[in-house]
């Protein structure tokens, strides 16, 4: 079930080995969340991303890795940078405090389309103490078509393309404010 290796992440298009060397895909993720309790899910996308892409009903946590800096739009890249979030470290440990998690739970970390962000912020919380953070490798949405009218849209595997419990709707209590 789960991939202790890194030969599943090198499949994922934007991989990044992680520190800990422990990977699941979003299938792999729900089926752990299923059969562990203590397992939780933190997603680390843009609130702005979640909004039009969609939320895993499973997330416990909602923290994103780097935010788009709306202040700024780069004219070259004709698009909004994306800038670290400066408090991710201290939100992210809050509310694992808060949810009383400890260091050898199983947290899962999925972005968009897996590793870019997750797995740098998977680092980040295995370097807090936690000793079993997974990077999902096929994030929220997935790999891209490769052929075909609809080339490009990210609609292979990912927690929304497995029949995954997924909704538009944001749950209130999970949902990342900036002020945490």
């Amino acid at each position: 079930m789960i991939s202790a290796g890194h030969a599943v992440a090198q499949e994922a298009e934007a991989y990044r080995e992680t520190q800990l060397g422990l990977y699941v895909t979003a299938a792999e993720a729900y089926e752990l969340l299923e059969a562990n309790e203590r397992a939780l899910l933190i997603d680390v996308r843009d609130p702005i991303e979640i909004k039009f892409t969609g939320f895993a009903e499973s997330t416990d946590i909602h923290v994103p890795w780097v935010l788009a800096d709306r202040d700024n739009f780069d004219e070259e890249a004709k698009t909004w940078p994306m800038v670290k979030n400066a408090a991710f470290n201290n939100q992210v440990q809050a509310q694992l405090d808060a949810l009383g998690v400890a260091e050898d739970d199983p947290i899962i970390v999925m972005c968009r389309s897996g590793s870019t962000r997750s797995a740098p912020a998977a680092d980040a919380i295995a370097g807090m103490g936690f000793s079993e953070v997974y990077s999902v490798t096929d994030g929220f949405e997935g790999g891209k078509l490769g052929e075909g009218d609809s080339k490009g849209v990210r609609a292979v595997n990912g927690w929304r393309n497995s029949g995954l419990p997924w909704s538009y709707d944001i749950d209130p209590d999970v949902a990342w404010r900036p002020a945490q």
